[in-house]
């Protein structure tokens, strides 16, 4: 399938009118159908009544903030979400990752780099369809299930955001071999590691958390000092 022969829907959340025509006029020939909304309150019924394939949330806007929308829509949206900030701060992107955001682009934005982390999400989401035709993944006492997009340790559902569910999916596909930051880079964001950005680490931090792993000395997803981590069977 081409790119061209289906439309997929974005839904872009910019106050900034200029750069949100200039992203949709970019899109439009790359096989997406873009709608833009800028204000943050209107977006959240937008979302959740139009559920397109992608959000691109900006983190600042009038009404309601990105992080307050991508928290609202979270739990009822199951797209991905890619926020936008001209800011730059790592707290920033803390705070969206918190919320459920699934990626994270700083201002200004190179349309280039978004066209790619667009497609990255949509060939993922149609990867994980196809996958819910396979059974789930056990490692150990932790199942993964790509049918009902679900982990459970010991038959406790974890409340995971759609971003930890795919790093911990990814994980659960190569249990027992270490994955670099590369790799783990290459599968959420389609494209080479750059060596700076720090969201893999932060997002391991979160999914450490989640499985109940001590920080100081996690059993279940391991690091492997100066390549990347690992995820082991039952501690």
């Amino acid at each position: 399938m081409t790119h061209a022969s289906h439309h997929h829907r974005i839904l872009l959340v910019e106050d900034d009118a200029p750069l949100a025509s200039m992203v949709a006029d970019f899109l439009a020939p790359q096989g997406f159908d873009v709608a833009i909304e800028g204000r943050g309150d209107a977006a959240v019924a937008r979302i959740l009544s139009e559920q397109p394939d992608v959000v691109v949330l900006d983190v600042n806007l009038p009404g309601l903030d990105g992080l307050s929308v991508c928290r609202a829509v979270r739990a009822q949206y199951r797209g991905a979400i890619v926020m936008l900030t001209a800011r730059g701060e790592e707290i920033d992107e803390v705070l969206g990752l918190e919320v459920g955001a699934d990626d994270y682009l700083a201002k200004p934005v190179r349309p280039r780099a978004l066209l790619a982390r667009l497609r990255t999400h949509l060939r993922r989401s149609t990867a994980t369809n196809a996958a819910e035709l396979g059974q789930p993944i056990t490692v150990g006492s932790l199942v993964v299930d790509a049918s009902r997009r679900s982990v459970e340790i010991e038959g406790v559902e974890l409340d995971l955001t759609s971003a930890e569910f795919e790093l911990l999916q990814f994980l659960a596909e190569n249990a027992g071999r270490t994955v670099s930051r590369n790799d783990i880079y290459q599968h959420i964001h389609g494209m080479k590691f750059d060596g700076l950005d720090r969201s893999i680490d932060l997002r391991i931090s979160r999914l450490r958390k989640k499985v109940g792993d001590d920080p100081a000395k996690p059993k279940r997803i391991k690091s492997v000092r100066g390549v990347g981590y690992i995820l082991a069977s039952d501690p």
